[in-house]
C-alpha cells in the first residue's frame, strides 16, 4: 500500500509528523498491511502567497501526484494519503475539481485519513494572517496566504460549496474510504495569549471537533405569508424546503490527549517512536487503512463512534450553527439579529444559561453568521426555533421579522454534537407600491407650432412617503 503524507508551506523537514510515518510502517504488519511511506511536498510546487487559493494548491497537488507516483500510463497510482489541519481541504478540493460526482469511481486515491483537518474552517483564522502566523500550534511562524486564510474562515463561501457538493458523493461505492480522527485536548505549552480560542472547549486548540466533523447536515428555510402569534409583531414563519441533507456517513473518531500539534500531545507529532503502543492514533489509522468495502466502512464507523464516547465521557458536546441569510432576489442579507429560541414558548430567555459559545461573521460575507453553541446544554431546555430580525424592517424596501418554530419537529433531533449544522435561511425582500407610481396627464400642454411652450407640474414626488402598502407581485 502506497501512503502519501501531504506536507504544507510552513513544513521544511518530516518532524511536522513526528514519527507517526515509521511508525506506521513498523506496525502495519500486525494488521497485515505492508505499507510504503512517500512524501509530497506542496511547498516545492506552489508559491505560498496571497495570490493563492485552496484551489491553486489543489492543481498544485495534481502535478505533484503526477511527478511523484505516475502509474506508467500517464496517470497516477492508486495510494491512500493522510493529510493534517489544512490538508484536509486541499485533498478534498483537489478530489472534487478531478473526480466529482460520476468520475469518483475513476479516483486514484482509496483511503483519505484526515487528522484533526479544518473540513468546516477554523476560528482563528478571523484573527488574520499576521496574528495567527504567529500561533505555534497552527503555521509555526510562517504567514498564510490571505486566499488561503479566506477559505479557512468561519461560513466561507468556499467551504460551503465544497460541502454542498460532497453531499452527492457515494464514498465506499466508488472505493474511496474517507476518515476523520482529532483530539480535543488543549496543550497550554503552545498557548501565546494571542486568543481565547486557543483554549476554547471542544477543540484542540486549532480546529474545534464539530470544524473537523466531516458529518453536517444542510437544510433552507422559506419565508412563508403566514403570520403567528410572536412578541414580535408581523412575525412570518419559516418553512422547510425540500429535505435535510446529510453525507454519505463518514466514519469519525476524537482521540484522547491529542490536541493539533507539539511534542507532548499533537495528533501527529507526538508519536516519538516507530514501536510506541500508547498512541491510540497510529492504531486507528492503521485499522482505516484495512477498510476495503462496505461492510468494513461500516464497523470502523461503529468502533470510532465508541471512542469518540469513551473520549468525551465526563465533558461538554459543542455544535456549530452556520447561518446564510438572502432574499429571494438573490441578495445576501447584512443587517440582522438572529435569536436563537427555547422552550414550549419559543422565548429567547428559555434556553439553559451558559449554552451560548461564541459568534463569529464571516468577514468577506456578512450574511453569514456562526453561533458555537453547548450541545449538551442547549438539550436540556430544547432549542425550539430561531428569529431574524432583518434590516431595514420598513420603508421601501423592507424585511418581515421571521420565526422558524419546529412544531412537531424537534430541532434536536436535526442538530448533532461534534457537527455542523448548515441552514440557509430565504427571506421574502419586500417593496412598497410607492416606489413605483403612474398618473395621469391631467392638463393639456400648451405648444406652438410643435413646440412646447408651457408645462405645469402638477405632482411632485420630493417628499413622498412609503404608502405601507406591499406590492404584490414577485
Amino acid at each position: 500500500m502506497l501512503v502519501i503524507f501531504i506536507h504544507g508551506w510552513s513544513v521544511v523537514d518530516t518532524s511536522a509528523y513526528g514519527l507517526l510515518p515509521e511508525a506506521l510502517a513498523e506496525q502495519a504488519d500486525q494488521y497485515k498491511l505492508k505499507i510504503e511511506i512517500k512524501h509530497i511536498w506542496l511547498g516545492r510546487y506552489i508559491s505560498f502567497n496571497d495570490e493563492v487559493s485552496v484551489a491553486d494548491v489543489a492543481r498544485a497537488f495534481h502535478d505533484a501526484l503526477h511527478d511523484q507516483i505516475p502509474n506508467g500510463v500517464g496517470g497516477i497510482a492508486d495510494f491512500s494519503c493522510i493529510t493534517h489541519s489544512t490538508g484536509g481541504p486541499v485533498v478534498r478540493e483537489w478530489l472534487n475539481r478531478f473526480y466529482m460526482g460520476s468520475l469518483l469511481s475513476q479516483s486514484p486515491l482509496r483511503h483519505l485519513v484526515m487528522l484533526a483537518p479544518a473540513n468546516h474552517g477554523s476560528p482563528l483564522a478571523a484573527l488574520g494572517k499576521q496574528r495567527v502566523g504567529r500561533i505555534k500550534a497552527w503555521f509555526s511562524g510562517v504567514e498564510p496566504g490571505q486566499r488561503i486564510l479566506d477559505w479557512l474562515s468561519l461560513g466561507s463561501h468556499q467551504q460551503i460549496a465544497l460541502a454542498q457538493s460532497y453531499l452527492t458523493y457515494k464514498p465506499a461505492e466508488n472505493k474511496f474510504f474517507p476518515f476523520v480522527l482529532t483530539g480535543q485536548t488543549i496543550d497550554k505549552k503552545l498557548y501565546d495569549f494571542v486568543n481565547n480560542y486557543l483554549v476554547e472547549a471542544g477543540s484542540d486548540g486549532v480546529v474545534r471537533v464539530a470544524c473537523a466533523n466531516l458529518n453536517y447536515s444542510m437544510i433552507k428555510l422559506v419565508e412563508e405569508k403566514v403570520a403567528h402569534d410572536s412578541d414580535e409583531k408581523k412575525a412570518r414563519l419559516l418553512e422547510v424546503e425540500g429535505e435535510l441533507q446529510r453525507p454519505s456517513l463518514a466514519p469519525f473518531g476524537v482521540i484522547p490527549g491529542a490536541s493539533h500539534s507539539g511534542k507532548d500531545k499533537g495528533i501527529m507529532r507526538s508519536v516519538l517512536s516507530a514501536k510506541s503502543k500508547n498512541k491510540p492514533q497510529v492504531t486507528e489509522i492503521l485499522k482505516c487503512l484495512t477498510v476495503n468495502n462496505q461492510a468494513d466502512y461500516t464497523n470502523r464507523g461503529k468502533e470510532l463512534e465508541i471512542l469518540t464516547q469513551e473520549s468525551q465521557k465526563g465533558t461538554h458536546r459543542y455544535v456549530m450553527l452556520v447561518f446564510i441569510i438572502k432574499d429571494d432576489q438573490g441578495d445576501p442579507v447584512n443587517d440582522y439579529d438572529l435569536l436563537l429560541l427555547g422552550g414550549d414558548s419559543h422565548n429567547p430567555n428559555k434556553l439553559t444559561k451558559g449554552f451560548f459559545v461564541d459568534r463569529q461573521q464571516n468577514a468577506a460575507h456578512p450574511n453569514h453568521l456562526i453561533y458555537y453553541v453547548d450541545y449538551d446544554l442547549v438539550i436540556k431546555n430544547k432549542l425550539t426555533g430561531f428569529r431574524v430580525i432583518a434590516r431595514p424592517a420598513d420603508g421601501f424596501v423592507f424585511y418581515h421579522v421571521v420565526e422558524y418554530r419546529a412544531n412537531g419537529l424537534n430541532i434536536n433531533d436535526l442538530i448533532k454534537p461534534n457537527e455542523t449544522f448548515y441552514v440557509e435561511i430565504q427571506l421574502h425582500r419586500c417593496v412598497d407600491k410607492n416606489v413605483f407610481r403612474m398618473d395621469n396627464a391631467s392638463d393639456p400642454k400648451l405648444r406652438k407650432e410643435g413646440f412646447l411652450i408651457k408645462s405645469e407640474t402638477r405632482h411632485s414626488f420630493e417628499n413622498l412617503e412609503p404608502s405601507k402598502e406591499e406590492i404584490n407581485k414577485s
